[in-house]
């Protein structure tokens, strides 16, 4: 059964529970005002904060480099805090090494077929970082860019405006575009990502977040366990170098079936030919819903070990579900332990990967004086 998440953190503060290793119990709180902490610097000089805040018994931190969430803390059934989101505990990694841990991704989440695409009778070539394809705006994308931010409280949330503007050109897209994305913590302890863009020229814009979770905790192991629900009836199957093909596939009867919640790990090793290519679960489901005007619940993660459970809400069409396939053991978090196939793993909120090169597909297109807008609401239980 799953509880109030409230009543947990409530009742664990009463009860005055220890703290643990794993951060801490849960206690009631309102809004914190958020607090910036220098986390390093480039080596351009270049200084990288991080913002720590803190409602509704949610705990976020997030940089300035890449507006990264660094960490997220929530409660379990007995109100322990852990940390469900893989990173590092240094600028330096980030850097160097990342898959993307906890990045916000721009211009373009996912991948476009050999970086290609052709807008208003213009070809334009993007960044190659992928094999062929670009992938997640390219070499150096969104998530490898110092964002500009500003803390605010509004009424009983408390969040980050960040800020990045993409000079026309940048890893080959046309137009400047002007970025911000909001991250508000509700007084229930939600997470909400808000993304707005406009540009000075017509071109194609899908933004993202790339959190890794792990419901047990950071550097706890396999989300083979996690239990999965996917609001989606159909699929988009790739090619060899994970571009879609244009299918809009049934899940029926494949390992893909997510529509009633089930282990990750029940189908993940099928001799399924996608699940081969992938080395596991890599794919974009198309949401039953559709795009919508406001944020509608599209996806539910389970932990049934800690209690913890994870709902997605968007208005976006489409949801990337990545299980850590490549994770390989070389990268460690700040618990000490290496991240290691299926350690953790990405519920994308998205247009479809290769929008701009497939006609079928919900466009990706901005052009002046219209505003991109999209909305993601995390809410968690236990």
């Amino acid at each position: 059964m799953e509880l109030n998440r409230r009543t947990v953190i409530a009742g664990a503060a009463a009860a005055g529970i220890a703290a643990t290793t794993l951060g801490g119990t849960a206690h009631a709180t309102g809004g914190r005002k958020p607090v910036k902490t220098l986390f390093g610097k480039l080596a351009d000089g270049t200084k990288v904060y991080s913002w720590s805040l803190e409602n509704g018994g949610t705990r976020l931190k997030v940089l300035s480099w890449g507006g990264v969430v660094q960490s997220l803390e929530i409660p379990d059934r007995r109100g322990r805090y852990a940390n469900v989101s893989a990173g590092f505990d240094n600028l330096e990694d980030y850097v160097a090494k990342t898959p993307y841990f906890g990045a916000l991704i721009g211009r373009y989440g996912n991948r476009i077929g050999k970086g290609k695409f052709t807008l208003d009778g213009k070809d334009y070539q993007l960044s190659v970082n992928d094999g062929e394809q670009s992938l997640h705006g390219g070499a150096k994308g969104f998530d490898k860019r110092v964002w500009d931010i500003e803390p605010f409280a509004k009424g009983s949330d408390v969040g980050l405006h960040l800020y990045y503007t993409s000079v026309d050109g940048e890893m080959g897209y046309p137009g400047t575009l002007k970025t911000k994305v909001t991250y508000t913590l509700t007084k229930h302890g939600d997470w909400r990502v808000d993304y707005e863009a406009t540009t000075d020229k017509a071109t194609v814009v899908n933004l993202t977040s790339h959190v890794y979770f792990n419901l047990a905790g950071e550097g706890s192991g396999t989300i083979e366990d996690h239990e999965l629900q996917i609001a989606a009836s159909r699929y988009t199957p790739t090619d060899s170098g994970l571009i879609p093909t244009g299918e809009l596939a049934k899940v029926a009867g494949t390992p893909f079936d997510f529509r009633k919640a089930k282990p990750i790990g029940r189908d993940i090793r099928v001799s399924h030919p996608q699940l081969v290519t992938a080395k596991g679960f890599d794919h974009n489901w198309v949401l039953d819903k559709g795009i919508t005007a406001r944020p509608e619940h599209v996806a539910t993660l389970r932990d049934p070990a800690s209690g913890r459970t994870m709902k997605i809400a968007t208005n976006e069409p489409g949801l990337q579900f990545y299980s850590g396939n490549f994770l390989d053991g070389t990268l460690t978090g700040p618990s000490g332990r290496t991240y290691r196939q299926g350690d953790a793993l990405c519920l994308e909120t998205q247009h479809f990967p290769d929008s701009p090169n497939k006609p079928k597909f919900p466009s990706t297109v901005l052009r002046p004086g219209q505003t991109y807008r999209t909305t993601t609401v995390h809410t968690f239980g236990c």
